[in-house]
């Protein structure tokens, strides 16, 4: 029943950010903000975890090649199916969850707090929409952050299975063009988008809803983690049961 009415809370939470809509030249500036804050500053982590999975990916898929009649190419092609289809938009975005979502539930939280939520509210601004609006907006830039995932993980991929002696350059290119689907593509970037609104809004609400003081904005945080993480999970086994199946 209690998560039962946490649902619903956030359901309710999601229909009032659009609500009482701040002016647009103080949403503009907030925007920016938070695409720093979001999307820009994640950049680094982003790049240096793709990049090694791909190595990974590609060396692992390597090593089991132990039969001498299964081709070389597969290494390519098992590189860009795994880091497409799921290592780019679902790995990055549980990592994200932690990274993001833990930033955003914890400067709300401490705007909680520290009652600055209630002065926004008794000077007659809708906190949510001023809050979580610019966050949802900004992450809309999240596919972008994916798609330099894709770039480098295939990356990682060619540099470690051709410079590690495990595939020539041409086998791995041929194996990485064998088969290509471009609908994996779109099922990746509109799963991507899906977790972006996640990323923004279910961190907002465990910020936004805390009980409590300074130790409580900890607890929110781990708990947001928690439960973005599991949302992510949920939603990518039925967006693939849905377009993939």
């Amino acid at each position: 029943m209690f998560y039962l009415q946490q649902i619903g809370a956030y359901f309710l939470m999601i229909k009032e950010i659009f609500n009482r809509m701040t002016k647009s030249s103080v949403l503009r500036k907030l925007i920016i903000k938070e695409i720093d804050d979001l999307v820009i500053n994640s950049l680094g982590i982003v790049a240096f975890i793709s990049f090694f999975i791909g190595a990974v990916v590609a060396i692992q898929t390597a090593l089991n090649l132990t039969s001498p009649i299964i081709p070389r190419e597969l290494i390519g092609f098992a590189s860009r199916q795994s880091v497409i289809l799921e290592f780019a938009p679902t790995f990055i975005s549980v990592i994200m969850a932690g990274k993001v979502g833990s930033f955003i539930t914890s400067s709300i939280g401490t705007m909680r707090v520290t009652e600055q939520i209630d002065a926004l509210e008794v000077m007659g601004i809708n906190a949510l929409n001023y809050l979580v609006f610019p966050k949802i907006i900004a992450m809309l830039l999240y596919p972008f952050l994916i798609a330099i995932a894709m770039f480098l993980g295939i990356l990682g991929g060619y540099i470690a299975g051709v410079y590690g002696g495990f595939v020539s350059s041409e086998e791995f290119m041929t194996g990485l063009r064998e088969d290509f689907i471009p609908f994996h593509l779109i099922y990746s970037f509109l799963k991507t988008f899906i977790f972006a609104f996640l990323l923004a809004t279910i961190p907002s609400f465990h910020g936004f809803y805390m009980k409590g003081g300074a130790l409580e904005v900890g607890k929110a945080s781990t708990t947001s983690f928690v439960w973005t993480t599991v949302a992510i999970i949920i939603v990518n086994y039925l967006i693939t049961q849905i377009l993939l199946s």
